[in-house]
């Protein structure tokens, strides 16, 4: 179980440093501003921060689906939430500075997963069946009808909209990890979760880099949070038979508000705020 902890950890910490560069380069990328454009994410490929934030999302991704093999969904991806927090840092080194309140958050967060592996219980990897996969592909057809609506919605919508759409998405992302049972590649090339688990990580990303690129990214990273924690956390608990230790529920409940509330605090470092040039500070 420890390792799998282990696992978790990092990949928080390889989708903290990630999100901090792919923000910055989904800001300064054009788009459609009326609708979800898919070629957003072919111009921001052009942007070597970008590219490099998504071979940090894949080294992370391998190390969550690793996580999600032993630990139940919960602590996985309350793990993945307490990435803002090492995003914060890393936007700290980036110029950004941090006050009390943000560098408690951090600390909330920490204390919040050490409640979570304190209270964890290792699942292994059980079968899930056909008909979980064919509803993860009903899902991610939901999802992408969903947010290509949003994203013509009203301004005021369309942010907290998407941010929750990709949520769900990276949602799906963990479920479809959650259900593979092999990692050999013939087992991955028949396996439905395979693609539910690519598609929706297409989705997911497009969704983000959008509601990043026109709203608030504080408003779009705190529905991002809530989405790939909450709802895939209690499908693992209500459908997937996750559970903590014997008599540790309430340490779990607790480690996972601290955690996700924390998480939520630091939202705005989805995004640094940009660094101002020396000659502007002095004048």
């Amino acid at each position: 179980m420890w390792w799998g902890l282990i696992c978790a950890f990092f990949a928080a910490c390889a989708y903290g440093v990630a999100s901090v560069m792919q923000a910055i380069a989904a800001k300064a990328t054009s788009g459609a501003e009326d609708r979800v454009d898919p070629r957003l994410l072919v111009r921001v490929l052009r942007q070597w921060k970008f590219v490099a934030g998504l071979a940090l999302d894949v080294i992370g991704f391998v190390a969550q689906v690793a996580a999600l093999r032993v630990l139940p969904l919960f602590v996985v991806q309350a793990a993945l939430a307490g990435s803002l927090a090492v995003t914060a840092v890393a936007a700290r080194a980036l110029g950004v500075r941090l006050g009390r309140r943000e560098w408690t958050a951090v600390a909330v967060v920490c204390a919040g997963l050490a409640l979570l592996g304190m209270s964890a219980e290792s699942e292994g990897s059980e079968p899930t069946g056909l008909g979980f996969r064919l509803v993860l592909i009903g899902a991610v057809v939901v999802l992408g009808t969903a947010g290509m609506v949003a994203g013509r919605a009203a301004r005021r919508i369309r942010t907290p909209a998407l941010g929750l759409i990709a949520g769900l998405c990276f949602g799906v992302v963990a479920l479809s990890g959650r259900a593979l049972t092999s990692l050999a590649p013939l087992d991955l090339l028949t396996d439905p979760a395979t693609y539910t688990l690519g598609v929706a990580g297409a989705l997911a990303m497009l969704f983000y880099a959008t509601a990043l690129q026109r709203g608030s990214v504080t408003t779009s990273t705190a529905m991002m949070v809530i989405g790939e924690t909450v709802f895939p956390s209690l499908i693992g608990v209500l459908v997937l038979g996750d559970t903590t230790r014997p008599g540790f529920a309430a340490v779990a409940v607790v480690g996972f508000a601290l955690a996700v509330s924390a998480a939520l605090a630091l939202a705005r470092f989805g995004e640094p705020a940009p660094i101002e040039p020396v000659s502007a500070q002095l004048g």
